[in-house]
């Protein structure tokens, strides 16, 4: 289930509960944390990867976006937390956008500077996980309302569907 919360900005905000059937919360979390594994099966990816830089980890994330707009990329610090609530075991990440000067803007890349994201997986009591997300970005210049209206029908659903695949291939190959 999509939940669209419009912004004054005109921008949308967007909450997911789902289920994933034969995705333990662990293994979905492995999944979601693994970068070089995600290059693999998301196909939205064209560069990401980790630095340190002051002594943080910083990820740099560059999304192709269909033609004829550009590419967006994103900077940003992400913590992974697990939670015991009421006897609950819950898995957390967190992520959000930071400015930093050792990652400058690229031309013909439109920098998301406004960026945060909050998962939190748990058991579904089976063999498999119930997923709550939160995600909010600002993908600056003009995005055609097309494009909004696919995320949040396809792009969204289909992406859940994609990380479902994902866990199963990644359970084989470690």
């Amino acid at each position: 289930l999509l939940i669209l919360f419009p912004q004054q900005s005109g921008l949308y905000e967007y909450k997911i509960f789902g289920g994933l059937a034969d995705c333990p919360p662990k293994l979905c979390v492995d999944v979601y944390m693994d970068l070089d594994f995600r290059k693999e099966w998301d196909q939205y990816v064209k560069e990401l990867y980790e630095e340190t830089y002051d002594g943080g980890k910083v990820i740099y994330w560059e999304v192709k976006y269909p033609f004829p707009l550009s590419n967006r990329d994103y900077v940003y610090i992400r913590e992974r937390r697990e939670m015991d609530v009421d006897g609950r075991k819950i898995w957390v990440v967190l992520a959000k956008s930071v400015a930093v000067p050792q990652c400058p803007e690229k031309p013909g890349i439109i920098r998301v500077k406004s960026y945060k994201q909050s998962l939190a997986i748990e058991s579904d009591g089976k063999a498999g996980s119930k997923v709550y997300m939160y995600y909010f970005d600002d993908p600056g210049g003009m995005i055609p309302s097309w494009l909004v209206n696919w995320a949040a029908k396809s792009g969204v659903p289909a992406f859940l569907k994609d990380i479902q695949k994902a866990c199963l291939k990644y359970s084989k190959s470690t």
